[in-house]
């Protein structure tokens, strides 16, 4: 019987794609951005455009440059511009949502599963794959990003170089899991499934994590040391004020402003979370689609940006207490590098985990800012630090995914299985 698919990846209807999520917001900041552009022109000409002081000597520049200009003849073109701009960016939306890409990968096996959670054999994947690895991604977005598409799949890759990835597929919270907090993550679910994979592997075995799961894996490290046998952290914050583009008291007025809806639905929707992200980059999501309207609808780019907006516009919620802990206590508080985090009771505390370490961190990383992934590196043991460079979700599904932690991950899990392999017993 072939694998049935999993309910995230089975094909939304022809004409049914909701992103980019959410649409009112990213529509609007794209009409700001290039609309705006005739009045500032205004308000400029008038002597009384508020410019910030770094942009100051930028907009002299610019003034003397179009001192020579007819001005009105500039705010026609200035204004058509802005109208093609924005028609173009719409184009892209419309042509993204109209794309008949579909994701058709089948998944491997469920080797477990508890709730809403499971865990996915990728060994089925590959003959080769003899040496497990327990995969753990984050709990806001699908873990399928590792296993995007043929050719962009970390897991089929690290498969077919011998590497059995045994994921960890979260899946969206039900009313099992409304009430958990990350502790119950951790000490409950990603404990019992690393005991499966435990039992699979025989002993010890590496564990990977991405993002906000590479927060979750350490966690695991730190309360089951016998059975991490290395630790591979892929963009993974850990002083969640280094580099942070919003002040930490911004992101706690917005959690309060959030409360009534993480109330209300018990969780903190999708478009909520999305929103969130929006704002480390208001324009990123126009700009992209205004690209996009400039491809081929069936170039290799094209099908490969829609099966990422897929998965990006495909969230999960974050279930209320962990949605709470996260943006007040990680966010706001910075509860990790203060020693402050707990799980079960107990602080996590990188310096305790003496499994050898690879921390990679992605240098154009918008969503984890490289110095609060470095904290990590700079906090565990004798870590190991790769330095890739690529954005967030480039460093696992750009076209330099590859060589820039594909191949190095493969060859690091690969040598810390054998170590693990070769050791003595305790």
């Amino acid at each position: 019987m072939p694998p049935r698919p999993h309910p995230a990846h089975v094909p939304p209807a022809a004409g049914r794609r909701l992103g980019p999520r959410p649409l009112a917001l990213h529509l609007s900041t794209g009409m700001w951005a290039w609309l705006s552009s005739p009045a500032a022109w205004t308000l400029s000409r008038a002597g009384s455009l508020p410019w910030r002081p770094e942009l100051r000597p930028a907009a002299e520049a610019l003034a003397r440059d179009l001192a020579a200009t007819d001005p009105d003849a500039f705010a026609r073109a200035l204004e058509a511009e802005a109208r093609r701009g924005f028609a173009a960016f719409v184009e892209g939306v419309l042509a993204y949502r109209r794309h008949p890409y579909r994701r058709a990968l089948a998944e491997p096996p469920v080797l477990w599963s508890e709730g809403s959670t499971r865990l996915l054999d990728y060994g089925a994947v590959a003959p080769a794959a003899r040496a497990p690895a327990l995969i753990v991604p984050s709990l806001v977005n699908r873990a399928y990003v590792l296993d995007l598409a043929p050719g962009a799949s970390l897991l089929r890759f690290l498969a077919g170089r011998g590497v059995r990835p045994l994921l960890v597929d979260w899946g969206a919270p039900g009313a099992g899991e409304r009430a958990f907090t990350l502790g119950d993550y951790v000490a409950g679910r990603l404990s019992r499934a690393l005991d499966r994979a435990l039992a699979l592997a025989g002993g010890p075995l590496p564990v990977v994590g991405y993002c906000m799961g590479g927060n979750l894996a350490l966690a695991l490290a730190a309360r089951r040391r016998n059975g991490v046998a290395a630790l591979a952290l892929l963009a993974t914050p850990w002083d969640f004020h280094a580099g942070l583009a919003i002040p930490p008291a911004s992101v706690v007025a917005i959690a309060r402003a959030l409360e009534p809806a993480i109330e209300l639905f018990g969780e903190l929707p999708v478009d909520a979370l999305q929103a969130l992200f929006a704002a480390l980059d208001p324009k990123a999501v126009a700009r992209k689609f205004h690209a996009f309207a400039g491809l081929d609808p069936g170039s290799a780019r094209a099908r490969a940006f829609v099966a990422l907006e897929d998965w990006l516009n495909d969230g999960v919620a974050l279930v209320g207490p962990v949605a709470r802990e996260t943006l007040i206590g990680w966010y706001g508080e910075n509860t990790p590098a203060r020693g402050a985090w707990r799980i079960a009771g107990r602080a996590v505390r990188p310096e305790e985990v003496r499994a050898p370490a690879l921390v990679a961190l992605p240098e154009g990383d918008r969503i984890v800012p490289p110095p609060s992934a470095e904290a990590l590196a700079a906090a565990l043991p004798g870590a190991t630090t790769l330095r890739v460079a690529a954005g967030h979700i480039g460093m696992v599904v750009g076209r330099r995914a590859r060589a820039g932690l594909w191949r190095p991950l493969a060859d690091w899990l690969l040598a810390q299985s054998r170590a693990a392999k070769s050791a003595p017993c305790a």
